[in-house]
């Protein structure tokens, strides 16, 4: 059956929508995670945790879709990728799901007893399932970045040989700091704009200034150390071949993270971002204007998230220990049909759910203050 659009357009058009999905999840979920990595240093009272807390209490939930939708995705539109990161991945995805399980569970029974101790447990609770995921997120994006120690048979049938404390090694940690940094300056510049001026400000403006430091002097470091890694494929290949890895070739080549700067000079608008962003972010907290920092947060956000993709395409998970089994854009997806159907499905859906997200914050749109929280029993 022939389509509107050929095999390698669809490839790239679910690349991109890939890309995107994944940061709407940073841009949007990381300011509800980043506030409550930031919950137990900004607010010290009951009363100032309340009101931090109510800053994302609204929003957090539909946030997530974005995490949900991602991951969808990549089972839909890029099966092997998924099949390979989330069994070989299995201990570190099993420790963010323990982690943001918390979440829900901290937000709802917080409130339900007046004593002290139980409510710092929640509290602790909505820390960890806020700060380990960011963390651990960033170290799967580094192990990506250095490539997966696995391998596929004749049958595609993928064998993973690493372990789980193999994921953390120096480049790794680096980057789980750095998305750490990224999205505690975001949650910071949220608070900036959704908080009560205050206390509270002023300890997210100083927390919010030395993790934008940390972000700069991060990205920075990870870019100094990817250039030892790197991935290249050899030889012809066909972009609207068969999804089949095994049918081309890869190698190992340190430094080619950086090749496709130096081809398509406009990709250099991401890093570029990622760093303006949060130089922006910091002029932001010091001269005290909320729209800047939170919009120089996201746009940091945005860049560094694209600088990896960016840098990798066409590779999606290279293999360390067979290059040859690296998935691809042009190797690793769903079939075409399956590919233009699932774009329809989307093409429909996500206009929705961007006017139904615009319209929940233009409702709740406002700063939440203390004195909300004694009159608004709505609130946690």
């Amino acid at each position: 059956m022939d389509l509107p659009l050929d095999y390698p357009t669809l490839r790239i058009i679910w690349w991109g929508l890939l890309g995107v999905l994944l940061i709407g999840f940073a841009v949007t979920d990381g300011y509800d995670m980043g506030v409550g990595a930031l919950l137990p240093f900004v607010a010290r009272t009951d009363e100032e945790r309340r009101m931090v807390i109510n800053t994302v209490g609204a929003t957090w939930e539909g946030n997530q879709v974005w995490f949900i939708t991602g991951g969808a995705s990549i089972f839909a539109a890029w099966p092997l990728v998924y099949g390979v990161s989330f069994s070989g991945f299995y201990l570190a995805i099993f420790a963010v799901l323990v982690a943001m399980i918390l979440r829900p569970v901290g937000f709802k029974y917080r409130s339900k007893r007046p004593d002290p101790r139980w409510r710092a447990f929640w509290d602790w609770a909505l820390f960890t399932g806020s700060f380990v995921p960011v963390l651990v997120f960033g170290v799967a994006v580094g192990n990506v970045l250095q490539g997966a120690p696995f391998k596929l048979d004749g049958d595609l049938r993928a064998t993973y040989h690493g372990a789980f404390f193999g994921l953390f090694t120096p480049f790794t940690l680096v980057c789980g700091l750095l998305s750490v940094a990224m999205l505690v300056l975001h949650g910071a510049a949220w608070l900036g704009i959704k908080a009560e001026q205050g206390v509270v400000g002023d300890r997210a403006r100083r927390f919010g200034a030395g993790a934008g430091i940390a972000t700069l002097a991060l990205f920075v470091v990870g870019g100094l150390l990817a250039t030892r890694l790197g991935f290249r494929i050899e030889g012809a290949f066909d972009p609207a071949g068969p999804s089949n890895p095994l049918r081309g070739t890869a190698v190992a080549s340190p430094g080619a993270w950086f090749d496709n700067f130096g081809r398509h000079p406009w990709m250099l608008v991401a890093p570029v971002m990622g760093l303006g962003g949060a130089i922006l972010a910091l002029l932001g907290l010091w001269r005290r204007s909320p729209a800047l920092a939170f919009g120089g947060s996201s746009a940091s956000a945005a860049g560094i998230v694209a600088t990896v993709g960016l840098s990798m395409f066409p590779f999606i998970l290279p293999s360390t220990i067979d290059p040859r089994s690296s998935l691809t854009v042009w190797n690793a997806s769903s079939s075409h049909l399956t590919l233009f159907i699932m774009l329809i499905v989307v093409a429909v859906l996500m206009p929705v759910v961007l006017l139904y997200t615009a319209w929940v914050f233009k409702v709740l749109w406002g700063r939440t203050s203390t004195a909300a929280l004694k009159t608004d029993p709505a609130l946690y």
